[in-house]
């Protein structure tokens, strides 16, 4: 029996350093430019919201955290590669209303982008994902 299926990719911009090499200027340039690409998402079911973590209020914290949605500073190996510099500037999280669909800004990767759902039905995960991918 499958509870749910998930897909997740990692992907980085072009002409963009990998995170540890990314400076803070570059890290607010590439979150504008995803959230820009999210706005304008054509499918009803890929449309949602953008969080960014700086600024982000308790509540809205807590919600993301009981949804094992939000992801957090502390991690020690990104500590140590130099991922968690100026925390939390630069960094969010986006999902859709179904909460199906997830991309992370400037976590690990510049963009984690997560598509899932309850059941087995992997291909309509998939097909979700690259619609997404592609989009972006």
């Amino acid at each position: 029996m499958v509870n749910s299926t998930r897909i997740r990719v990692g992907r980085n911009l072009k002409d963009y350093p990998l995170g540890p090499g990314v400076s803070k200027a570059q890290r607010l340039e590439i979150m504008t430019k995803v959230t820009t690409a999210l706005k304008t998402f054509p499918d009803e079911d890929l449309k949602g919201e953008f969080y960014p973590l700086e600024g982000m209020s308790k509540k809205t914290q807590e919600q993301l955290i009981n949804d094992h949605f939000l992801f957090k500073e502390g991690d020690r190996f990104l500590e140590s590669c130099g991922l968690n510099r100026d925390w939390p500037s630069g960094r969010g999280i986006y999902h859709n209303s179904s909460k199906t669909f997830l991309v992370w800004v400037n976590e690990e990767d510049q963009l984690r982008i997560i598509s899932m759902q309850n059941g087995a039905d992997i291909k309509a995960v998939f097909e979700r994902l690259c619609r997404a991918a592609n989009h972006i």
